[in-house]
């Protein structure tokens, strides 16, 4: 099975902190934009009118969602649909398990995983699913994320929230932090994944 000429209209998005489960995030989401960052160089000219590479760390990746918030925060108790992000940014993501729920500024920085899935399966309910033979499906996993802003707007009379997550290409040990996966569907199937720890 060959994978269709677009990936369109709809993904899947789901939010962990480690060793949690996931959090449902495609019920709310608008748009998502990914930045991978800047994988650069300077040019350093020698004496003979030729140029010297010398490589640039690579920039971190950031990923922005634009969500419609109904809350301010997610009350889950176990894995289900985001409601609101703003605990995020503040409190740790499900921190307020009680209604009404209340989010306040602090300093905790939390570190998550975000999981991006296109995928053509009607069934799959959760980006960190298995996309099984004959179906076709594309995943970018970026874990050791940080939210460093949840900022809402109600310029077009409609409530959002613009959600931006930076993640470092590498953990302190050198580990990848970004991995993409694909699938046709021809030969095999794409893993669900572990939780994150």
């Amino acid at each position: 099975m060959a994978a269709p000429d677009t990936w369109s209209e709809t993904a899947l998005i789901s939010i962990s902190k480690a060793s949690d489960f996931e959090v449902e995030f495609y019920s709310i989401t608008d748009t998502i934009d990914i930045n991978f960052g800047e994988k650069g160089f300077d040019a350093m000219a020698n004496m003979k009118g030729g140029r010297l590479v010398k490589f640039n760390p690579q920039d971190p990746t950031e990923i922005t969602l634009e969500l419609f918030h109904v809350e301010v925060g997610s009350d889950l108790s176990s894995a289900g649909a985001g409601k609101g992000g703003f605990d995020l940014l503040w409190g740790g993501i499900n921190s307020d398990t009680t209604q009404p729920i209340s989010i306040s500024s602090d300093r905790t920085r939390e570190k998550l995983r975000l999981t991006l899935l296109w995928t053509d399966d009607t069934t799959v309910t959760t980006a960190s699913a298995a996309i099984n033979l004959n179906q076709t499906g594309m995943r970018i996993i970026a874990k050791n994320a940080y939210c460093i802003s949840a900022n809402p707007s109600y310029t077009d009379k409609v409530f959002k929230v613009t959600a931006t997550f930076r993640i470092p290409p590498f953990d302190k040990d050198g580990n990848s932090n970004i991995e993409t996966q694909s699938t046709d569907g021809s030969t095999g199937t794409m893993s669900i994944l572990a939780t994150w720890t």
